[in-house]
């Protein structure tokens, strides 16, 4: 058996803490490239992918691979992964599985032995900026390690990282041969001669795969596509651009469902261009917005032969073109110096900002060895100025953070320092951004576009793949609006102010304005001047924000431009409103893009004309709905037997052809007076629920005979109710 460091964590089932209390010097953020460093508890990594290579990289040295294990959470779904088990690739025991058939498989040879050797690392979130921390490690082994020789043999290691495909790639355009390649790889690389972690028969198999791509003919197969879609559906559309050798140069495309959700939310996007097509060769540019239920919307992509000014200014031209010229108040991008100047030229009208979520993953590598122990203190002061609302404080607070680090000279800072105008919240607070900024939509859109490069394939294919992405992201975002629409809204201040914008806007935006209204009696309003107002924290005896309200015309408006940022009033003026006995926000101050209506109804004659003929079938199915649970709650049997048909009609309707997700909005979104239930609360046997306002209660009284249940029986019998319907048991 062969040991090594052990934290004293074998059982890969325990909690997410470490056995081991962490140290000041423990949290030292690790570089990726840093090797030679042996896991510890409470070391920390920017993403799962860079735990995984400072992972791989000591298991290298050590003498054997790692794979991944166990997660707690899953992509796209709530907070996403949350904890990532990496265990030895000898971990575990091999198991027999029954073929088809049934008979059971021919016992294969494994090297698996069940090594307790792992590192386990969970996701934290430091000043709203998630990392990743180890809490738990051992190295103890029970097989013999492999020699550095050995090591590099395994399959894990036989492989080629990305940059270096796109070196050989770029070799292979030469004309070098596979061995010059190698040579000169292991040069770079500074490695022995046979020492690469791939072989040359790797790299022809790769350039194979390469040959094996038929650009041109998947060109002509693409733009054929996108034809036959175009003849399919007259509202989709695509652009492209053929070079002097009669090759596709750049393509782009959007479908029709993409253009009607722009003209409702086009008012900011992201444009992403961080990923590549490798095997074409071609940049991938992707249009993104948030609807107004917090949502990601696709409005376009585009796929670009060359990065550079030109390129990009034929991608903003042609999307301006699919949108009917309307360009949107603000755009985020990366920290791309190419496209910000395309963006300058061809959207003078809009605000470029950078997206900050690409500029602080840079961070590990500019600063942490620099910094060392004083990295996480910087760190912390960056998100301070990052956050701050005045121009002046940033100023001053930037000169005081840089002779604090002594970083007069460096590059990165000076760099940031002359782009604060794209990425200070300081700057870009008087445009608006519909909380695009924050580090929640960062995880969803970035989720939303590794679907995207999970669908690479011929090109051809790709754009249908694509749609069917844009199609089930369109399901998967209807049926979520549904399940927030049946939850009751709770009220936690009791102001007539909250229950008005409850009634009002989507669930999404009332949390945000709920969050400060919950706030906004934490603070004093001061009269300074007519209908000027100076409100600050209790806590704090100057300063504070400058609340300006003139009620003959209607105006507010707040220094900190929340109200311009996100559309969302803050704190400041909720508090100025309430202390004046004004019981109703504005109108103008309940954006359109905020409130409860259909993101597939805007302004077309058909979604008007089909909930018009629906409309009756609607308020029919509701009063139907509210029946059934009134009668439905008198005996158990009678519940039973609701539960038993709903699940019979609910499967029926299943099985029914799908329509598109406008019928699907009308129906959620179609205004009723009828009875709906809401929500249902069970206490002491009394049924309780919402009838009309969510607020109000109606009880039926105690149900008739009903004997006592256990809570799986409870929630076994709920679960049969539970689908798309009125109707929502809790």
């Amino acid at each position: 058996m062969s040991e090594g460091t052990s934290l004293g964590m074998e059982d890969l089932s325990q909690d997410d803490i470490g056995t081991i209390e962490e140290t000041a010097e423990d949290t030292i953020l690790s570089r990726q490239t840093s090797v030679n460093l042996v896991p510890f508890v409470g070391q920390r990594f920017v993403s799962q992918e860079a735990a995984y290579e400072f992972y791989c990289s000591f298991a290298k040295q050590c003498g054997f691979s790692i794979r991944r294990h166990r997660t707690r959470g899953k992509d796209g779904v709530g907070r996403g992964v949350t904890r990532r088990d990496f265990t030895c690739h000898r971990g575990g025991y091999p198991q027999m599985k029954p073929s088809e058939d049934g008979k059971m498989q021919r016992n294969r040879k494994s090297s698996r032995c069940g090594c307790q050797a792992y590192m386990r690392i969970v996701k934290r979130a430091d000043f709203d900026v998630p990392e990743w921390r180890v809490t738990g490690f051992s190295n103890i082994h029970n097989h013999e390690l492999l020699k550095s020789n050995e090591v590099r043999l395994l399959p894990a290691y036989c492989s080629i990282s990305t940059d270096d495909k796109s070196r050989i790639c770029m070799f292979a355009k030469a004309g070098m041969s596979v061995r010059q390649m190698l040579r000169l790889m292991e040069l770079e690389k500074g490695v022995k001669l046979g020492c690469l972690p791939f072989t040359e028969i790797d790299v022809r198999n790769l350039l194979q795969s390469f040959r094996n791509v038929d650009r041109d003919n998947d060109a002509i197969d693409l733009i054929a596509m996108c034809k036959k879609m175009k003849d399919e559906n007259p509202n989709f559309k695509y652009e492209f651009k053929i070079d002097g050798h009669n090759r596709l140069e750049h393509i782009a495309w959007s479908y029709a469902s993409s253009v009607q959700l722009y003209e409702a939310f086009g008012d900011t996007t992201v444009f992403d261009t961080t990923h590549r097509l490798d095997a074409y060769d071609m940049l991938l540019g992707i249009w993104l917005g948030v609807d107004n239920h917090g949502m990601t919307c696709f409005f376009g992509c585009v796929l670009l032969r060359d990065e550079n000014i030109q390129s990009f200014s034929w991608a903003l031209k042609t999307f301006l073109g699919f949108m009917k010229g309307k360009a949107p108040q603000t755009m985020l991008t990366d920290h791309n110096m190419w496209l910000k100047e395309a963006i300058a030229v061809d959207l003078p009208q809009s605000k470029h900002a950078f997206c900050i979520w690409h500029i602080v993953a840079k961070f590990s590598d500019w600063f942490s060895v620099l910094l060392g122990s004083r990295y996480d203190d910087w760190k912390a002061e960056f998100h301070r100025l990052f956050n701050l609302d005045f121009v002046k404080d940033f100023e001053e607070r930037w000169r005081e953070m840089v002779n604090e680090f002594g970083l007069h000279t460096n590059k990165h800072v000076i760099s940031l320092y002359a782009l604060r105008n794209f990425w200070a919240l300081a700057y870009l607070r008087h445009c608006f951004f519909a909380e695009m900024m924050s580090t929640s939509q960062a995880e969803s859109i970035n989720a939303f576009i590794q679907r995207f490069l999970s669908a690479q394939s011929q090109l051809d294919r790709f754009v249908e793949q694509v749609a069917d992405i844009v199609d089930y992201n369109d399901r998967v975002g209807a049926k979520q609006k549904m399940q927030r629409k049946m939850q009751r809204v709770c009220l936690k201040t009791g102001s007539p102010i909250e229950s008005h914008a409850a009634s009002v806007l989507t669930p999404y935006a009332f949390g945000k304005l709920q969050e400060e209204l919950v706030l906004a009696p934490q603070y004093a309003s001061l009269l300074v001047d007519e209908g000027c107002f100076q409100v600050r924290h209790h806590t704090e005896e100057d300063g504070g924000c400058k609340v300006v309200w003139i009620p003959c015309q209607g105006h507010i408006s707040c220094s900190c431009y929340q109200f311009e940022f996100s559309g969302i009033l803050c704190r400041h003026v909720l508090r100025v409103l309430s202390t004046n006995n004004c019981f109703h926000i504005p109108d103008q101050y309940l954006p359109t893009r905020w409130c409860n209506v259909s993101s597939s109804s805007t302004n077309t004659f058909e979604t008007a004309t089909t909930m018009k003929d629906n409309s009756e079938k609607i308020h029919l199915l509701e009063s139907l709905a509210s029946t059934l649970v009134t009668e439905s709650v008198e005996t158990e049997d009678r519940l039973d037997a609701a539960c038993e048909q709903i699940a019979m009609a609910l499967s029926r309707v299943k099985d029914l052809p799908r329509t598109t997700h406008n019928a699907i909005d009308i129906a959620y979104n179609c205004p009723s007076e009828s009875l709906i239930l809401q929500d249902v609360e069970e206490a002491d046997g009394i049924i309780r629920f919402t009838v009309g306002n969510s607020h109000e209660s109606v009880t039926l009284g105690k149900l008739k005979e009903r004997r006592p249940r256990d809570i799986v029986e409870i929630s076994r019998k709920r679960r049969h109710c539970s689908g798309p319907c009125c109707l929502s048991v809790q």
